[in-house]
């Protein structure tokens, strides 16, 4: 038993209403939906808003009305899912429009040997950019560590490095509740990154590298960006 979960909550810091965007014409979050769903997984919206759940109308995916004041998206999917049954859930972030379905099978599957699961891709571009986070990884494939600042140090250049991290996860679920209890940690309020947290206790976040294209949605300018890929991508295939 497995689902993708995506939260969404309405109100944002940097871009207000931020589900709501339009994107080429169609609030992001549909954007987000619709992909999600041509991925033929069971797709659920974890939401706080009635006006978010109003844009994805007629289409099959199940709505979770969850609090407005949960401190993260990771509760809201926690929540989400309690007594659903489920072994494996994928947090799909609500402002993230690329969606593949390779991809999220690949989590799926990686989540039978692994506890948690996320996605980096190779964007010389986010090595010095603050708001792009970035990961090295152990032999193993797994994380040894995520931040904002330029990691690792390169000395010469890198056919592997810098990876950016794409903010999709999957969980085994009872690692997602157990996740949900910690405190916060040290290094995730220094850094902001939640995942911080599951490092600094000891769990393994296996990184899968994918060759896909993933933008997410923070700014107007990141509006821009994404309306013109996806552009380029209706021209390409009509």
């Amino acid at each position: 038993m497995r689902a993708i979960v995506i939260p969404a909550r309405l109100s944002s810091t940097r871009l207000k209403e931020k589900p709501l965007v339009p994107i080429l014409g169609k609030p992001l979050i549909r954007w987000v939906v619709e992909g999600c769903l041509r991925s033929g997984e069971r797709v659920i919206l974890a939401t706080d808003s009635k006006k978010i759940a109003s844009v994805v109308e007629g289409l099959p995916v199940e709505i979770r009305f969850t609090p407005s004041e949960l401190p993260s998206g990771t509760d809201r999917v926690s929540l989400a899912v309690e007594g659903e049954g489920l072994r494996y859930v994928i947090n799909y972030q609500g402002d993230e429009p690329f969606v593949y379905k390779e991809d999220i099978e690949k989590i799926f599957k990686a989540l039978e040997s692994h506890p948690v699961v996320t996605l980096a891709i190779r964007d010389a571009e986010a090595y010095t950019d603050p708001s792009s986070v970035k990961v090295v990884l152990a032999e193993d494939q797994t994380a040894l560590y995520f931040s904002r600042s330029p990691i690792p140090y390169m000395k010469e250049s890198s056919g592997l490095y810098p990876l950016k991290h794409v903010g999709i996860y999957g969980y085994r679920v009872e690692v997602l509740k157990e996740f949900t209890r910690m405190k916060r940690s040290t290094l995730e309020t220094l850094e902001s990154l939640e995942q911080l947290r599951l490092l600094e206790r000891g769990y393994r976040i296996r990184v899968l590298i994918t060759s896909n294209y993933y933008h997410g949605v923070d700014t107007q300018e990141d509006v821009e960006i994404v309306e013109r890929e996806l552009s380029a991508r209706v021209f390409t295939s009509s």
